[in-house]
């Protein structure tokens, strides 16, 4: 279906298309060529002919992280669709035979395997970035690259980027999603993108004059690298009034970093620029974007209901939510072809859930997920010296940060007293102010504020330079900031 009839479908004809390609799916593409959820279904005594509609999900097992891991360490392949003539022949539909008879017979034998391979053959990969578990690989097939494209095309359509336009390719060249669905971007959207290979390959100076040598309509990169450059520019007094957006991705973007942003553009010459997020992860082999709205504010990212379905779960329990409900994101694919999930647990907490109200901004019909998203992972019991044995959420204590205007940049590191083993957590606080402030007033309140929201505080908290604080956070060599560090010594 063409962008803009599938941006504007009403909600029941998004749900039949999604019940429909979900349906088709898993009986002539899933159940009959992945091994590992040929397994599962029989293990389970799961007909796939029963699984109808979304809500028929409900009663399959989640996939997780574990089961990747596991999995293709034994046998790298057991995610990947993997048809032969066979099998094609036993589970494809009466249209789909009679289009194979015909093909065969007009185009011969070698011309079908040739278009076998070009759907099915992995000839592509990219990496989770492995900074929370063990990395792992997904593999895309022919089909699949067009599917990235897809999903290039419709970012570039949401973020309202045109062919005129031109885009500054911030991430680090990797095998990273991040990086190729920027590039896809670009090629989809028949938009010039030059991509600098992120701090490793370019670093600061350079990121800055290859900024004002193309004075891009469009910066895209990780958020702490792209306000790091951003700055750089505005310390070297450049007119960034060119830019007129700026799409982040690789971590959540915070409504109180996309004011900071905003008034650092402002203050360079670009006084409407649009700051959007982007949320993606390897295992989609894709991303969505926010559309343009009102300054710090989130419109969520707006999904793709024939290429992919993504519920909220209870993270103790398993059970589905409902709309607009806080949860676990679970993913699942539709159109995929190379390493396909199903069910898969991504670790991801959203506030908000997914609604299927129309965007107020756009007026699109896609359904939307909260941008309010944090990791599970980042939820830990620290002993800290003031409050022992407290539950410490990690990612409150990042939004708390980033929605302070006078930090440009921060890192959490946690350590032992002492570097004692066997003494008590403490939590440290490396800072990077907007402009000057008095550091033991701001320090103090910064720590009443935490206190409050927390019932925590920090045991140091430190201001340092934009070297320091770049170095810390690995600007010029990570995908993602390291913004916090845990330095306790293993027992």
């Amino acid at each position: 279906m063409r962008d803009e009839k599938i941006f504007h479908c009403p909600k029941e004809k998004l749900k039949e298309i999604q019940n429909r390609t979900l349906h088709a799916f898993i009986n002539r593409k899933l159940y009959p060529f992945s091994p590992h959820y040929r397994k599962l279904f029989e293990q389970h005594h799961i007909d796939p002919r029963k699984i109808q509609k979304t809500e028929d999900l409900q009663q399959l097992p989640f996939t997780s992280k574990e089961d990747l891991i596991s999995n293709l360490a034994t046998d790298p392949l057991d995610f990947v669709l993997q048809p032969d003539e066979a099998s094609i022949k036993r589970y494809a539909s009466p249209a789909e035979l009679i289009q194979l008879a015909w093909k065969k017979t007009v185009y011969g034998k070698e011309r079908f395997q040739e278009d076998l391979e070009k759907e099915y053959k992995p000839i592509f990969l990219t990496v989770t970035t492995g900074t929370t578990r063990a990395p792992v690989s997904f593999l895309y097939t022919g089909y699949d690259l067009q599917k990235l494209q897809l999903y290039g095309r419709r970012l570039g359509c949401i973020l309202g980027c045109l062919p005129q336009d031109r885009a500054l390719n911030l991430f680090p060249y990797a095998p990273h999603l991040a990086f190729w669905q920027t590039t896809f971007v670009g090629f989809s959207s028949n938009m010039f993108v030059f991509s600098t290979g992120g701090g490793r390959i370019f670093g600061t100076d350079l990121s800055v004059q290859t900024l004002m040598k193309i004075k891009p309509n469009v910066v895209i990169g990780s958020a702490d690298f792209v306000y790091h450059v951003l700055n750089a520019a505005k310390e070297k007094g450049c007119d960034l009034g060119f830019v007129k957006s700026i799409a982040l991705g690789a971590s959540r973007v915070p409504s109180g970093f996309k004011i900071k942003l905003a008034e650092l553009m402002r203050s360079v010459g670009a006084p409407d620029v649009r700051v959007l997020g982007t949320y993606g992860f390897t295992e989609a082999r894709g991303a969505w974007t926010e559309c343009p709205s009102s300054e710090g504010s989130s419109s969520g990212y707006h999904l793709y209901p024939d290429q992919d379905i993504l519920e909220g779960i209870d993270p103790v329990s398993g059970r589905v939510v409902g709309e607009g409900e806080d949860g676990e994101i679970v993913y699942t694919s539709i159109a995929g072809r190379g390493s396909c999930v199903l069910r898969y647990r991504t670790g991801d907490l959203v506030k908000g859930g997914i609604t299927y109200e129309p965007c107020p901004y756009c007026k699109r019909t896609l359904p939307r997920l909260s941008s309010n998203i944090s990791r599970a992972s980042n939820m830990r019991s620290l002993q800290l010296s003031k409050i022992k044995e407290t539950l410490i959420n990690l990612n409150h204590l990042e939004f708390l940060l980033d929605d302070e205007k006078m930090i440009a940049q921060w890192q959490i590191e946690i350590t032992k007293k002492n570097t004692d083993p066997y003494e008590v957590d403490q939590l440290n606080v490396y800072l990077k102010a907007c402009g000057h402030v008095d550091e033991a007033v701001f320090g103090k309140n910064l720590n009443e504020k935490i206190a409050t929201s927390c019932e925590m505080t920090f045991n140091r908290i430190e201001f340092v330079s934009a070297e320091e604080i770049r170095r810390r956070l690995v600007l010029d060599l990570a995908v993602k900031a390291k913004k916090i560090v845990d330095m306790r010594p293993q027992v």
